[in-house]
Parts: C-alpha cells; structure tokens; sequence
C-alpha cells in the first residue's frame, strides 16, 4: 500500500529552521514529481514547493524563495524540506504529495499525498 509520511515537524522561534521529511512506503516515487503544500485554518491547502524526478528541477511559491529548499534522495526515496528564517506566516500543517507529472502545482496535480505534519513559528 502507497503511504506518505511526514515528519520533523514542531515548534520553533521566527528566524529558526526546521527540516521536514517525507518517507514513502509501499512504493518508489522515483519517477514522481514531488512536493509540499500546506493549509492555514480557514485557508484552502497551498503550494509551497515541488522537484521532479531528477532533482534538475524545483519549484516554489514566491512567500517561500530564499528560504526554503526542497531535494531529494533517490537511494532513501525521500524528499525533504529546509525551511530557513522561519516567520510566523509560516505556521501550518505541511503535506507531502506526489504527481505523476507536470503540471504540478494544484493539489488536484497529486495523487497521493501525505497525513501532514505541523509546523508552528512563534514570534
């Protein structure tokens, strides 16, 4: 069975990084275009980042350029999240999802997507 899983997730002080992880299971995402949305509450779920299947490739929202950096690493088929300078705009519940291709930046361009984890910014 396809599973996401999300982790490294919590709090964290307004200018301090987390990284989050996201470990698939069940099966390889190798060929899959990977990526991280979040959600607000009262927010519909946002797009924060993607990476093809190479790494060649990445995609951010503009709120997140600089800051964040998404990558991969095929040999543990896991892709993660840097999240640097941390503002309190920040704070969501972080997904991972994967798309069988481009376009890739709805959430309706992913097939399987992740539980979430949360990520709270504290100012």
């Amino acid at each position: 069975q396809v599973q996401l899983v999300e982790s490294g997730g919590g709090p964290v002080q307004a200018g301090g990084s987390l990284r989050l992880s996201c470990a698939p299971s069940g099966r390889t995402f190798g060929t899959y275009v990977m990526g991280w949305f979040r959600q607000t509450p009262g927010k519909e779920r946002e797009f924060v980042a993607s990476i093809d299947w190479s790494g060649a490739r990445t995609d951010y929202t503009d709120s997140v350029k600089g800051r964040f950096t998404i990558s991969r690493d095929r040999g543990k088929n896991t892709v993660y999240l840097q999240m640097n300078s941390l503002k309190p705009g920040d704070t969501a519940v972080y997904y991972c999802a994967a798309a069988q291709g481009y376009p890739a930046v709805a959430g309706g361009d992913y097939k399987y997507w992740g539980q979430g984890t949360h990520v709270t910014v504290s100012s």
